[in-house]
């Protein structure tokens, strides 16, 4: 009988309940397609979002699978140091002043607000101590509290620094040299990609028109999360077969392709939902919700058998690197992602090495003379 230990952990600022277990291939499986069980890349395990009835629900669930359970939720973890909801009037006026510099830098709306919520917490987490006085020992015990406690991942962790670096910058009345402040290294990972094939059964499996128009859009013009759901009926010209990419990242407008194939499916589903203004709308009228496309984005992946972590940007990625296999110039994938440097469609290079994957493990070269008696072993999916 497999052991199931609940143990309690923060994520993402919230209390959360992990399943662990010594792996086991069918425990695995079964508590996967348990009711809000999720997988957590960072704690690497699964997990629910604590609640007393959600709590209840899984250890029934999971006795009634035959599971032995070993409950260690007590107590529910609380971060440490909790940072104050508000801001003496003094830095109010900071903040805001800060705000008014972001936005005088012609910031996008999406980069004022992550660097002003960053800010406003670093000045929260502060407390009482005048904005002017604020020095490195400030910034580092910060950095240290939203690494730790938050569990920031690398990527937000050098958001912050940058939003930290830009308050330094426009309020040079504090004591904090922003080229002093660490900033981490870029994580150097590959993008996943799905194969052609794979693309095509997600679409397949959507059945919800709007879904499938989505996911197949994402794909067929590389779009950003943010570009499709930004789009407007007037930005498609089907005569041109382009789409009109307005405001991108870095406030740049673009051109970039619209699938012949799709044209039928755009129709039916313009004939069907009948927008008004935005090409997606959510059933209110405004634009749609992006957390609502990772949802069924993910329960598609599910349906389709799709077991790696696949996101909305990761169909740009396959985009970007199918045109690649196929032999387009990348100055011109480039130029259709919308990517202000070659340095950053280079990426997709290192997945798209036809060469390497031509050549032969050292294996390969006696495969006639070698038998292997679980090379057809159905549970490990070979043939």
């Amino acid at each position: 009988m497999t052991t199931i230990t609940l143990q309690p952990f923060l994520h993402n600022k919230k209390s959360c309940i992990g399943l662990k277990f010594r792996y086991n291939f069918e425990a695995k499986e079964v508590i996967k397609k348990m009711d809000g069980v999720r997988w957590t890349k960072t704690h690497r395990c699964f997990y629910i979002f604590y609640t007393k009835e959600g709590l209840a629900s899984i250890k029934k669930t999971l006795k009634l699978n035959g599971f032995k359970i070993d409950d260690q939720t007590k107590e529910l973890p609380k971060i440490k140091h909790k940072v104050k909801p508000y801001l003496t009037f003094e830095k109010t006026k900071v903040h805001q002043e800060f705000i008014k510099s972001l936005e005088g830098k012609r910031m996008s709306a999406s980069t004022v607000k992550i660097y002003g919520g960053f800010v406003y917490q670093f000045l929260s987490f502060t407390g009482n101590k005048p904005a002017e006085l604020l020095d490195a020992t400030d910034v580092r015990l910060y950095i240290e509290w939203a690494v730790g406690a938050l569990n920031y991942s690398v990527s937000t962790h050098r958001q912050l620094v940058s939003a930290l670096r830009q308050f330094a910058y426009l309020y040079p009345a504090c004591a904090i040299n922003p080229e002093a402040i660490f900033m981490p290294s870029k994580d150097k990972k590959l993008p996943v990609i799905l194969s052609l094939d794979e693309v095509l059964n997600l679409i397949q499996v959507t059945k919800n028109l709007k879904h499938r128009v989505i996911i197949s859009m994402l794909y067929a013009s590389g779009l950003r999360i943010g570009e499709l759901l930004n789009l407007k009926l007037t930005d498609f010209d089907f005569k041109r077969n382009l789409l009109h990419i307005r405001g991108a990242k870095g406030r740049k407008d673009r051109y970039t392709n619209i699938a012949q194939r799709l044209h039928p499916m755009l129709k039916n589903y313009y004939r069907t939902y009948k927008p008004k203004h935005y090409f997606i709308e959510s059933p209110k009228g405004g634009p749609y919700s992006a957390a609502s496309v990772r949802s069924f984005l993910r329960r598609s992946c599910k349906l389709a058998g799709i077991n790696k972590v696949i996101t909305p940007h990761s169909l740009r990625h396959c985009y970007a690197t199918h045109l690649l296999e196929h032999g387009t110039d990348i100055r011109y994938i480039q130029e259709l992602l919308g990517h202000s440097r070659p340095e950053t469609t280079m990426i997709y290079t290192r997945v798209t090495k036809k060469e390497l994957r031509q050549i032969k493990s050292p294996l390969d070269f006696e495969e006639n003379k070698l038998y292997l008696p679980h090379n057809h072993d159905k549970k490990l999916g070979l043939d």
